[in-house]
């Protein structure tokens, strides 16, 4: 399967290069509690930001935004940035939180919880297939609910008829193999037809056996490749969406993995000339806007306050080490390591990804230190 996972950052840069300062919030997303629970959780988010020097303006239109935010299933998560009393920001994600809650306000918005839960987001074609026809719906992998959705109608004369045996009954077999036939094929000319125009990470085909097999065998190859079967009938009823679901994460965790080992792989290529290595080889390869992809360690984002800070600039090079009377631009401030350089990456036109660890409800972090960071390189130095 071809990389599934897209730039997550392609639309950031024009705010991060907004003067301050945010509002921003990263929060559990609407959950299924009485209206007193939703407003006491709503004051536990807009009493911080008032403590933290937000203005009343941004404060409002948070109160605001949150009073929205349903249809997702919980847990769910919540994530805005605020200027001028105007949401610039309002994305929500399927799942639970990725690290602690963040209320704030100050002149460099956190983009890490964002990025991490962008990752996930993966767009996809779902091929719900039947014998009469097939359900087509294009989705978005923890976003929740459906995009555009159509349904392809077949023929259905005779597919439900009662025949005797003898001769009848084998020209009545043949004829409703063709319609399957004619209906799948129908179905492979849509499919197609959304990969070429939609462009989707994958295709994931589910229903019943037959009609899945009849359509595999007419799908472009561009399609075909694209394809993960699914070996549940989703159209019937009753069914269960459960093997389904975890199709889908599992081809995004997929599609994750490959990218992370192919990374690896650029930053190691040519002795490793090809790529940089710990805290000051990623910025020196930051400020030349060399980096094209940076892998950062789940342990390292999560270090935060607690581990180094990196200056934050308002122009390039973006990212900075050093004592404020030696910094190449104006700082912004000193924020944690991690943040730092993924804005710079991101204000570089670089893709960030985040090496998660998978950890079992309750389960606690080893003794292990956080791996540094990692850059796959545009090109070499000196190249």
């Amino acid at each position: 399967m071809p990389d599934t996972i897209p730039d997550t950052g392609h639309d950031l840069a024009a705010l991060l290069n907004r003067p301050g300062p945010w509002t921003t919030v990263y929060t559990d997303g609407h959950g299924a509690r009485p209206q007193a629970e939703e407003e006491a959780r709503r004051r536990a988010v807009t009493d911080p930001l008032r403590d933290a020097g937000a203005p009343e303006e941004d404060v409002a239109a948070v109160a605001a935004a949150l009073d929205g935010g349903e249809g997702l299933p919980s847990p769910s998560v919540r994530i805005l940035w605020v200027q001028h009393g105007e949401v610039a920001l309002d994305e929500s994600f399927v799942g639970s939180r990725l690290g602690p809650e963040h209320l704030a306000h100050g002149p460099v918005p956190p983009i890490l919880p964002l990025l991490r839960h962008r990752t996930g987001v993966v767009p996809y074609l779902l091929v719900e297939t039947a014998r009469e026809g097939a359900r087509l719906s294009l989705r978005e992998a923890n976003r929740g609910g459906d995009g555009e959705t159509s349904e392809i109608e077949g023929r259905t004369d005779s597919l439900n008829k009662v025949q005797a045996g003898g001769w009848s009954h084998r020209r009545y077999q043949q004829h409703s193999q063709e319609i399957w036939e004619q209906n799948q094929a129908e179905v492979a000319e849509a499919v197609d037809r959304i990969v070429r125009e939609q462009r989707p990470r994958f295709v994931v085909v589910a229903g019943d056996v037959r009609a899945r097999q009849l359509l595999l065998e007419r799908l472009a190859t561009a399609s075909r490749d694209l394809v993960l079967e699914v070996e549940v009938h989703t159209k019937a009823e009753g069914s269960d969406d459960a093997a389904l679901e975890r199709a889908v994460a599992e081809a995004v965790d997929s599609g994750l993995d490959g990218a992370i080992q192919r990374t690896r792989d650029r930053a190691a290529e040519n002795h490793g000339a090809a790529g940089a290595r710990g805290v000051g080889e990623v910025i020196d390869a930051l400020q030349q806007a060399r980096v094209d992809t940076l892998l950062l360690d789940a342990r390292f984002v999560q270090e935060g306050d607690d581990g180094e800070s990196l200056a934050a600039l308002a122009n390039e090079p973006w990212v900075a080490r050093g004592e404020l009377n030696d910094l190449p631009a104006e700082s912004l401030g000193y924020v944690p390591a991690a943040e730092a350089l993924a804005r710079a990456a991101v204000l570089s036109g670089a893709r960030v990804l985040v090496v998660e660890e998978e950890l079992e409800d309750g389960e606690a972090r080893d003794g292990r230190p956080a791996a540094e960071p990692v850059a796959a390189l545009r090109w070499a130095e000196g190249g």
